[in-house]
Formats: structure tokens, sequence, C-alpha cells
């Protein structure tokens, strides 16, 4: 099937970030470049001026507005009845394609049919290469990263493996979500998001079912999206700064994950780990290796792990 008879739905879900939608879908128009691409954007109940925007600037696009937030994954599930196409692409407000994005990704999905999920190289507004192709997460890496303990083990698998070569494209476990490239099949045959995740580990947990049906997880280095990162997030609270996340939410979702798909011992091995990291964390700063007041930072994250342990029924539901 040659590229113009390639027909792609893009899902654009808006929270707070009215300012960015003229900037991101502009950039994803000029990349479409005569590919079929039909647009929805998902408001999940704003708090800015970015209804009154969707209505003025883009009544072209298929539009959808929640009288409440509920969730980056449910709001992408809310535009499957609109889907239209070979190809479903989950696009971030804060992520910016390239002219030449759309097609090079299409045209490498097109020659690779076991590809069901590709990802790109994402860059910062700075230029700074941000982590694109990861490993699953696991109690022991998640342990290892957390305590600063994994240059003890360099054959462990962590999350985000320095290791990756970005000069090819390369299998791996799953991509960010920013820019999240589905073959059409693959929501017909594994469906989109789970509904329980309200923000975060949705593609983590996508990409595991996506793998586990035998499809392939790519991420595509050629082309390049700049990423902002965390600008939703960030209108709802406080968000952690390596990893520009709101912590509660982003503790709800990994012991949903980790219950769901690997079973009560790994939730627990996950959350005793987790207890053990923040411990040996918080020591070394009333030792004095690390400035004292963070020993308190530490302590909370230990209390949310466990307050969450027991709000989500040991991970067997959410919260939201």
């Amino acid at each position: 099937m040659r590229l113009n008879q390639t027909s792609v739905t893009a899902i654009v879900v808006n929270y707070n970030t009215g300012y960015l939608l003229h900037e991101a879908l502009d950039a994803l128009a000029l990349s479409a470049q005569g590919i079929a691409l039909k647009t929805v954007i998902v408001d999940n109940a704003s708090k800015d001026d970015s209804a009154a925007l969707m209505r003025r600037d883009f009544a072209q696009h298929q539009l959808v507005f929640n009288a409440n937030n509920v969730g980056f994954g449910r709001a992408n599930n809310q535009a499957i009845p609109f889907f239209h196409g070979d190809y479903v692409l989950l696009l971030n407000t804060d992520a910016f394609v390239q002219p030449e994005t759309l097609v090079d990704t299409l045209a490498y999905m097109q020659a690779h049919p076991r590809c069901g999920v590709l990802g790109v190289q994402l860059v910062g507004r700075d230029g700074a290469w941000q982590p694109s192709a990861r490993y699953f997460p696991t109690p022991w890496n998640l342990f290892l990263q957390a305590s600063g303990l994994a240059r003890w083990f360099p054959g462990t698998r962590l999350v985000d493996d320095a290791q990756w070569h970005y000069d090819s494209p390369q299998l791996c476990d799953w991509v960010p979500g920013c820019y999240y490239l589905v073959r059409r099949e693959v929501v017909d045959a594994v469906g989109l998001f789970d509904p329980r995740y309200f923000l975060y580990y949705e593609e983590v947990d996508h990409c595991f079912a996506v793998k586990k049906a035998g499809w392939d997880v790519v991420c595509y280095p050629h082309s390049r999206v700049v990423h902002i990162g965390g600008e939703s997030a960030k209108s709802d609270g406080a968000i952690t700064h390596s990893g520009r996340q709101l912590q509660g939410l982003q503790v709800e979702s990994e012991q949903l994950y980790f219950r769901k798909n690997h079973g009560l011992p790994s939730l627990l091995a996950a959350v005793l780990l987790t207890l053990l990291a923040d411990l040996l964390n918080a020591g070394k700063c009333l030792l004095g290796r690390r400035p004292k007041e963070r020993a308190a930072t530490y302590l909370a994250h230990a209390r949310v792990h466990l307050s969450t342990l027991w709000r989500t029924r040991l991970g067997r539901q959410a919260t939201r």
C-alpha cells in the first residue's frame, strides 16, 4: 500500500494546554504531506480557555468535550468510535513533530508488518535527548534505580538503559505515549488503554499486551519529536523534578500494573523494595551524604506507597 493511500486517525488529549494546541496541530498537519489524516481532539474538562479555543479554531476536527477529567487513558479510549483507517497516532499536546515524522514512521511500519507500536527519538526544547526506548519495569530494576545501587549490578536492565544505540531502529519493551503510532489491527486485537490507569503506565501496560500478542514494539530514531513533558500534569499539582510526574498517580498506576500483569507477589515485592530504597536514601541524608532536609521527602514517598496499597485494595482497583 502506498503512503498516499494510507489513512491515520490522530488522537490529541488536551488538559489545560490550549496554549500549545496550535503549535502541535499545525506541526502535525504539515507532517501529513498528502496522507489522509483525521484528528480527534478530546478536552478533559480543562480549566483554561481550551474549550472555547477548540470550538473557534479547530471546528474542522472531531471534538469531544468531557464534563470531568476522566484521565489520559480513558480520554484516548473515547476516540475509538471515531477511528478511521490503517493506523492510530496518539500525540501529546506538548509534543511537536518534525515535517518528515509522520511519513517516515508510517513508511517504516508499512515495511515491517510485525511492528505493532512505534515511537520516535524524543528531544527537549533545548535539544537534549530524552529516554525513548525503554525496558519494562520490575521490582528489582526500580529498586536499583531508586536506591542508587544500579552500578553494582551492571547486568540488570534498567527501565531507562543508557546503552541504547539510537543510530538505527531498536526493538524495545515500550515507548513513551507522547508520539505513539499503533497499527489498527493491534487496537482491534488487544484494545487501547486499560481505563483503570488514570495517568501513567497506560503505554507500559499496552505495550506489554501488544508484545504478549506477538507484535513488535520499536523505537524509530531517524525522526525526532520535540517533547516538553509534564505540561498537563503541572496544572494539577507539584510534579517530580526527574520524571515530571504527579507522585500519587504515578505510584497508584505502578501498583495497578504490577498486580495486573505479574500478580500479588510481584506487587508486594515492588512495595517492599521501594520502602527499602526510601529508607536507604533517608539514611544517607541523615548521615550527611545528602542534604538532611531531603530525608523527609523519602519518608513521605514511602508513606504514599503504603497508603496507596491500602486504597487500591492491594492493587486490584483504581481510586479514580
